[in-house]
This record gives structure tokens, sequence and C-alpha cells, in this order.
């Protein structure tokens, strides 16, 4: 749903469809059953994976930080969704779900998480930094808002190339007071670039409630940019794609930026190492779980619809399970880097010598 005011409505995309009935919005209103099917199977293989890595974290095989998007399946499904061929991702560290999103190998994300020589980023990134430049995934980044500037970036090459396209950068609410964060609508705002500034609001940023840590509405701030904005609901899949794809016109038709804010939730803690519910109570997650749970939502929306049946419900989550388990064995009996591999993937120089320019040592004991 995008708001409108007096004072920023020229600033906004306009509405394409009321608050009850996004389903028949264009881009919604088109797609076939088989097509909505994928989109809540996409829904489900996320958690299923995301489940399945808790259970691997719980028994040590993973290290370092695992951030869940348990509870926000339906952004990165809804937003990945409506890719082009010249639209772009780049995301933080809770970057699972945008990444099965664009349809990276599950194996490979998994073999990551275990930091195994055939995850995504050969092991080196983990959980945090998974990539595919083949899919126009650039990340995964562990800086917070430290991706924004490089969303920017990617929008200023798209311009820079003439191609019609967007980059869509997402952030948490937490990111958004960051002083990078501004440096980066301030130039896509004086720069025009094709840049949707998307902020998955979950609401506590690490551990501190946005009442608590940030001052009015956040997507609002586009106003001191002259930029557009919006807000919806993250829950809806239907909604989040009929008001991301407002924005994703506008940025590849017109080549303007703007700031979409997508209130959404997240079940467990900021990090897996971060206890659940000492900032909020069990009760509001079950509340949340019970009205608002963007699979259960989108299943009954498609079972209404006559397009889910009680069989298919159960052979698409058996399926997804089926799937993350095998991503765990895959990643269970895959090698880790070797010592040598330490210096690999550092330095182009250093991987291509034969068309090295520069002298000097390239490492350092």
């Amino acid at each position: 749903m995008t708001k409108t005011s007096s004072a920023t409505a020229a600033k906004k995309p306009a509405a394409s469809a009321k608050a009850a009935d996004f389903g028949q919005a264009p881009v919604n209103a088109k797609l076939t059953a088989a097509q909505k099917i994928e989109l809540y199977r996409t829904m489900v293989r996320i958690r299923r994976f995301e489940e399945r890595s808790l259970r691997s974290y719980q028994a040590k095989k993973i290290g370092g930080f695992l951030h869940l998007y348990i509870g926000q399946e339906a952004v990165a499904t809804g937003c990945c969704s409506l890719m082009g061929a010249n639209d772009h991702v780049i995301t933080a560290y809770r970057d699972h779900g945008h990444a099965i999103a664009v349809g990276m190998d599950t194996r490979a994300l998994m073999a990551e998480n275990y930091g195994k020589v055939t995850g995504c980023s050969k092991g080196k990134g983990g959980s945090m930094h998974y990539f595919a430049p083949d899919k126009n995934y650039w990340g995964g980044h562990g800086i917070v808002g430290g991706q924004i500037p490089l969303g920017a970036g990617l929008a200023y090459g798209i311009k820079y190339k003439g191609l019609k396209g967007a980059a869509m950068a997402f952030m948490g609410d937490g990111a958004v007071n960051q002083g990078a964060v501004h440096e980066a609508y301030n130039l896509a705002a004086l720069w025009q670039l094709p840049a949707v500034f998307i902020i998955e609001n979950n609401g506590y940023s690490m551990g501190t409630s946005q009442a608590r840590s940030s001052a009015g509405q956040l997507a609002k701030r586009a106003e001191g940019y002259d930029m557009a904005w919006g807000q919806c609901n993250g829950h809806d899949l239907y909604e989040v794609r009929a008001t991301v794809d407002e924005h994703l016109r506008m940025a590849r038709e017109q080549c303007k930026p703007s700031i979409l804010e997508i209130d959404t939730y997240r079940y467990r803690g900021h990090s897996v190492a971060d206890p659940d519910n000492t900032y909020r109570t069990k009760e509001e997650i079950e509340e949340y779980r019970r009205t608002k749970d963007p699979i259960q939502v989108f299943q009954n929306l498609l079972v209404a619809e006559r397009v889910l049946t009680e069989d298919l419900i159960a052979e698409i989550d058996t399926a997804a399970r089926t799937e993350a388990d095998a991503a765990a064995d895959f990643a269970e009996a895959s090698p880790f880097p070797t010592v040598e591999d330490i210096q690999k993937d550092v330095y182009w120089e250093a991987d291509n010598p034969s068309e090295r320019k520069s002298q000097g040592r390239l490492f350092f004991d």
C-alpha cells in the first residue's frame, strides 16, 4: 500500500490496487496458477532451509553468526519474483531468503554456511556473504548499511550503460540511521539513479524497538531528498508484489529512485546467538504467527482461489524439507578450503599472474 498526503502525493507512485484486493493488481492478476504455486513453493523452501540451518547451527556445524529470515519470506519472494534481465539485488546479512528467491542452489548456500569450499563464496564468506553475479545478486554484506552505497553504484551502472533496469537495495530498519545510507540517498536523488531502497522493517533492529531508536516514519525521510516513497505490509505476498512493481516501474521507465518501507516480522532473535524474547513477549510473536504468518496467509488465499489443495500443500512441504536435508548432507560431505586457498580470490592479479601489471608483493607473512 502506498500512502499519500497533500504535500507528497506528487512524489509517490499511485496505488494500483485497493488494500483489500491486491490480488487483482495487474502484476498479480496475470499470474498463472503454476506461477502462484511456484511463489508459494519458494516461500516454503526458504522457511525449511532456515529451519534446517538452525538445526545445523545448534549441532555446531555452522560457526559465526546466523541471521534467520523466518517470518519475512513474502518480502524476498515477492520482490525478487519481479526481477527482469537488467535488475539487480543487494542486501545485508539476513540474506538467505533473497538468495533462494533469485534461484541460487541451496546446496551451495548450506555449504557456505558450513564454511566448505563448495559454497557459493568458496567457504570464505559464510552465512552473511552469499553472492551470485550470474543472477545479478550481489550479497550478503556484514556492515550495517554498507550495502546501500553499493546499491546506488549498481543503479549508476545500469544508467551509465543505458539499460532499462533497477537496483533493489535492501536494508533493515536498524540501518536507516547510518550516515552511508543517507549519502546514498543523496547521490541517488542528485543523479536520478534507478534505485529502489527497500527497508525490511521487522520492528526491532538488533533488539531495540523502532519507537526507541528512529524518529518518524522511515520511508518518509525520502521527502528530504525529493524522492518518492511508499509503504506496504510484508506478510501479504500480493501486496508486496503490487507495491514493489510500482517502484520498479518508476526506476526502469523514469530512472527515478524511491524508498519503500515494508513492514514485516522475524520470529527468531536478531541472530541465532541472541535470545528471542528478552525484548518482546511470546504473546506478540504468537499473535503475528497466528494472524499474519506470510506462508499461511498466501496458502489461505491460494486455497480460496482453488490453486492449492491439501495434497499439493503436503507435497510442497515434503519436497522443501527433503531439499533442505539434502543441502545439509551435501555441506557435511564437502571439504573445507585448504591453507593454500586463503590467498585465492583476494587479488585479481594473484589469480591471473600472466596478466599482472603491478610490481611488488601482494601478500605478507
